[in-house]
C-alpha cells in the first residue's frame, strides 16, 4: 500500500511540474531561436554597411574628419551590437565577434605620398648635397621597379626599395636634408571587437532564449529521475509481492 501511495504522489507531482508540455516549449525555443539568428543577421547586415560606407569614403577621397567619422559610427555600433562573424584567413574560416581587420589604404597612400612629396620638395631646395637630389634618384629606380613588378603604396616592397636606395647616400656632416616620414601601415589598420552579449535587442533574445533552454533541461532531468523513482517502486513492489 505504502509504494503505490508514493506512486501516485510522485504522478500527481509529475502532472502539476509538466502540466505545461515540454513539447510546447521546444517548439517555442525552436522559433526562439530563428529570431536570434534574424536579429544576429540583421546586426552584421549594419555593421557591413557602415565598413562599407568608411572604405567608399576613404576611395572617394574624403577628408580625414568626414572618414573619421564613419570611423567612430562603425566602431559605436560594433561596441553596442553582438556581430558574430566568419573570417577568412590564410584560406581558413575562423568564428570572429567583430568586423575584422579593414584597410584605409587610399588615405595611407594619399599620407605617404604628400610625405615624399614634402621630402623630394626640400631636397630640390639643398642644391648643395653632393650626391644631387637622392629622393628624385629614388623614385627614378624604385618606380621603374614598381611597374615592372606591380609595386605601388602599401606595398612593403616598394617602401624597402626607397630605404635601400637612400641608404646608399649617406648624410654628409654639413649637409642634412629633411626625410620623408613615411607613417606606418598599422596607423590605417581597424578591427573593431564586439562583445559576445550585450543589452541589444539580439542580445535580450539570445538571454530569453538561454533561459528557457535551461528549463527545459532541467524538466527533462527531473521527470529522468521521476520516472526513474516509479520504476523503482513498481520493481519494488512486485518484488514484494513474490
Amino acid at each position: 500500500m505504502g509504494g503505490a501511495k508514493q506512486k501516485s504522489k510522485l504522478r500527481r507531482f509529475m502532472a502539476k511540474i509538466f502540466k505545461f508540455s515540454s513539447w510546447k516549449i521546444a517548439i517555442i525555443l525552436i522559433l526562439l531561436l530563428y529570431v536570434d539568428a534574424t536579429l544576429l543577421r540583421a546586426d552584421h547586415l549594419k555593421m557591413t554597411e557602415l565598413r562599407s560606407a568608411v572604405l567608399a569614403a576613404d576611395e572617394a577621397e574624403e577628408d580625414d574628419a568626414a572618414i573619421a567619422a564613419k570611423l567612430t559610427e562603425l566602431r559605436d555600433f560594433t561596441r553596442t551590437h553582438i556581430i558574430f562573424n566568419v573570417l577568412d584567413e590564410n584560406g581558413r574560416q575562423k568564428i570572429i565577434f567583430g568586423t575584422g581587420p579593414l584597410y584605409l589604404e587610399h588615405q595611407y597612400l594619399r599620407k605617404a605620398q604628400s610625405e615624399l612629396a614634402r621630402a623630394q620638395e626640400a631636397a630640390d631646395h639643398a642644391g648643395e648635397n653632393p650626391n644631387g637630389n637622392i629622393y628624385r634618384k629614388a623614385a627614378d629606380v624604385c618606380d621603374a621597379q614598381g611597374k615592372r613588378m606591380g609595386w605601388r603604396y602599401p606595398d612593403p616592397n616598394y617602401i624597402n626599395c626607397w630605404m635601400d636606395e637612400l641608404a646608399k647616400y649617406p648624410t654628409s656632416d654639413t649637409i642634412e636634408i629633411e626625410g620623408a616620414h613615411i607613417p606606418p601601415t598599422e596607423l590605417y589598420r581597424y578591427d573593431f571587437a564586439s562583445p559576445i552579449w550585450c543589452w541589444c535587442t539580439s542580445g535580450i533574445f539570445i538571454l530569453i532564449t538561454l533561459i528557457l533552454a535551461i528549463i527545459l533541461i532541467i524538466r527533462l532531468i527531473i521527470w529522468f529521475f521521476l520516472r526513474l523513482a516509479i520504476f523503482a517502486l513498481d520493481h519494488g513492489s512486485k518484488k514484494h509481492k513474490a
